[in-house]
């Protein structure tokens, strides 16, 4: 099975969830929840499961739990077939 990793770079307690696009070589991900409790995380990767149209147990985060910057493994899709979902044009 397919899988890619992906770099985030996250902005909790935003107005709104949304992916925002290239920040870096991480891709910017707006969440409404707050970074309390895992609340954020969660809201990561709900997010992005159904940005890509994948169960959530397809997208774990792997590192960054305690940080802005957080890695994501996301199995099913590889990296181009997340870039195509995400509507983002690589560099």
């Amino acid at each position: 099975m397919e899988s890619c990793q992906l770099t985030l770079r996250v902005a909790p307690k935003s107005a709104k969830d949304a992916v925002v696009g290239w920040h870096g070589a991480a891709l910017k991900i707006k969440v409404r929840a707050a970074p309390e409790d895992g609340k954020a995380n969660a809201a990561v990767i709900e997010l992005l499961a159904e940005t890509l149209g994948l169960p959530r147990k397809s997208v774990v985060l792997e590192s960054g739990h305690a940080s802005r910057d957080k890695r994501v493994r996301i199995t099913g899709l590889s990296s181009l077939d997340v870039q195509e979902r995400l509507n983002i044009v690589a560099k």
